[in-house]
């Protein structure tokens, strides 16, 4: 966990920064293979419902079809149906069958979240429901058909439906087959994991006009070097209820509680990190807000199985190492993977370099510290993206040259001195790390140019 250092940075009103808790839950619908089918399930019954309507009233004579409505006796409408609703429900079943077994096969060497994403994915959320639609419109078709005392009722529009549905559902097979092939394809996994990276760093760290300049804050009551010091002294200790990976907190709900207690809280732990049930989870001070705060805490965060990118951009950085990693391992050996997500994650910092991460304290609207959490340091991102993947490259002139090659376009988005800083140091690892293990005198040569040129560009 990160340390204090920078608490007494910039701090801003809570609602200009933090979601609250219904995106979550906007975020954990959309990781379900049940919503959309769901959805386009309703849709399909409401359908069924119309253009039976219609058909009823063709068959007592208040309406008439154009001449490309389907005309079908009774037994000729049941096996146009059945036949539409067996094939359907015969490709879903086979079709998701082997496209999980091959994503199943393909995780093993791109990590084991391959399958969330798949999951995630609307386009296969959506293949899924209109398969499963088509399924549900042609069952309630099929039992629409009876006898009546004026004869034999037959949907003749409702069955065309069905047969304009099977063609849609050709169409989505197709796109299907298409975008699981292009899907699992190493680079597009990258890519994706890319951009998921892009999208949590612009929410997490928005890019605002004027972020340059010096910003008019509201700044009132006791200091946050002050505040931390009471918490240490007099604070009182919530601990956690749950154990899990912190997946979301619930920012402006605990301001508010906070402002209305008249309190402070100091979160020790972020999105992304691992707590264990009975464990320290949040200090507060005066003490006898403890039980609220713990109340209001509860129903405030989310905790699960797994990390995922709410307020977590580094579980994207994590991600790409990890497919890096396992790319240079000896069972896959496949430098030119690694090599991608290196220039993936050299975009990704690159992206943060620009952006202010003093986010680690949160006041209410008259300006009072009401929060205080870690900040999401620089050097922490930094580190993520090259330790691991440094100390996997020893003796691999190439991974070790493009990583350097990385930082020194890092180096072009830097808008501080301390952020290049932090970078001249992994390049200080990077190089220590090259001499000790590569032994071809002219990959060393090549090591050291690299090195040089980015510490001439860049002096730290």
């Amino acid at each position: 966990m990160d340390d204090d250092a920078g608490l007494s940075g910039p701090a801003r009103p809570w609602r200009t920064d933090r979601a609250s808790l219904p995106s979550w839950r906007w975020e954990s619908l959309r990781t379900t293979f049940w919503l959309v089918p769901t959805v386009l399930i309703v849709f399909a019954a409401l359908l069924f419902v119309v253009t039976l309507e219609i058909d009823w009233a063709a068959y007592h004579g208040h309406i008439t079809f154009p001449f490309w409505i389907r005309s079908e006796s009774p037994d000729g409408g049941r096996e146009v149906l059945i036949a539409i609703a067996a094939a359907v429900i015969t490709v879903v079943g086979v079709v998701f069958s082997i496209t999980i077994l091959a994503l199943t096969l393909a995780s093993q060497q791109f990590g084991p979240r391959m399958m969330r994403n798949f999951v995630r994915d609307v386009g296969n959320q959506l293949t899924l429901g209109i398969f499963v639609a088509t399924f549900v419109y042609s069952v309630l078709a099929l039992g629409s058909i009876t006898s009546t005392s004026r004869g034999a009722f037959v949907p003749h529009l409702t069955i065309t439906v069905a047969e304009a549905l099977l063609l849609v559902d050709l169409g989505v097979l197709i796109y299907f087959i298409h975008h699981i092939a292009k899907s699992i394809q190493l680079p597009e996994v990258i890519a994706g994991i890319a951009r998921d990276l892009t999208r949590a760093i612009d929410a997490e760290f928005p890019l605002r006009p004027g972020d340059s300049a010096p910003r008019a804050q509201l700044d009132t009551g006791r200091s946050v070097p002050e505040l931390i010091a009471l918490i240490n002294e007099r604070g009182a200790t919530v601990p956690s209820h749950a154990s899990g990976y912190l997946q979301f907190v619930g920012y402006a709900q605990l301001v508010d509680i906070a402002a209305h207690l008249d309190a402070v809280v100091r979160l020790d732990h972020r999105p992304g990190h691992f707590i264990v049930s009975g464990q320290p989870l949040a200090t507060v001070w005066p003490g006898g807000a403890a039980a609220q705060v713990e109340a209001a805490l509860a129903k405030a965060h989310v905790t699960g199985p797994h990390r995922t990118l709410m307020q977590d951009p580094v579980f994207a950085i994590d991600q790409l190492v990890e497919i890096a990693i396992r790319a240079l391992s000896p069972a896959v050996n496949d430098t030119f993977t690694a090599l991608t997500c290196i220039d993936w994650l050299a975009a990704g910092l690159g992206r943060v370099s620009g952006r202010e991460l003093a986010e680690g304290v949160y006041r209410d609207e008259e300006g009072r510290v009401r929060l205080i959490e870690s900040d999401p340091s620089y050097e922490r991102m930094a580190n993520r993206a090259f330790d691991k993947i440094r100390q996997s490259s020893r003796g691999m002139p190439a991974v070790i040259i493009r990583m350097l090659d990385a930082l020194s376009s890092v180096m072009n988005d830097t808008t501080s001195d301390e952020q290049r800083r932090i970078l001249t140091r992994q390049a200080d690892m990077i190089l220590r790390s090259a001499e000790e293990s590569v032994t071809e005198p002219n990959d060393l040569a090549d090591i050291r140019f690299r090195y040089a040129r980015l510490i001439d560009r860049f002096p730290a």
